[in-house]
């Protein structure tokens, strides 16, 4: 989906990780992220838990923001830039998810793609609906007092 000119990326995707760590990108978005990016992707790890998949025109924007971070925000540097692994989507349409970025986000069979805008996350299904159910419960924040639906 385009809203004025960009890419924004919106919904969720049940998804299965094959035994060699591949993900299929879902057809709706695959055809956005081989215009916007060629099907150059990079992935890395979010502080939530889960995996944060960028369109590498997009991640080059950010890893320069994050990069130009202050020094008290080294771990957070080390977290998102240290982890960022360049991947290309195949042929078949997959991503291969490296074997150490799976066991961070704790990534197994059954995993959950959800638009962000202009990235991705990929998250272990059941630690999704757990998430969302702690949040959901703990209501909305202060700073979104004047938001309605």
């Amino acid at each position: 989906m385009q809203i004025c000119g960009v890419n924004v990326f919106q919904g969720s995707s049940a998804l299965t990780l094959d035994t060699k760590g591949r993900v299929n990108i879902p057809t709706r978005h695959r055809d956005a992220l081989n215009e916007l990016a060629h099907g150059r992707l990079t992935i890395t790890r979010h502080p939530d838990g889960c995996l944060l998949i960028y369109p590498r025109p997009e991640w080059e924007i950010k890893r320069d923001q994050i990069a130009a971070f202050p020094m008290q925000a080294r771990a957070l540097q080390r977290l998102l830039l240290g982890n960022a692994q360049d991947v290309e989507i195949d042929t078949s349409g997959r991503v291969l998810i490296a074997p150490e970025l799976r066991i961070a986000a704790n990534l197994d069979r059954d995993t959950m793609l959800l638009g962000m805008g202009a990235h991705f996350e990929l998250w272990n299904a059941a630690a999704l609906a757990k998430r969302e159910a702690e949040d959901l419960s703990a209501g909305l924040p202060e700073a979104l007092s004047q938001f309605s639906f």
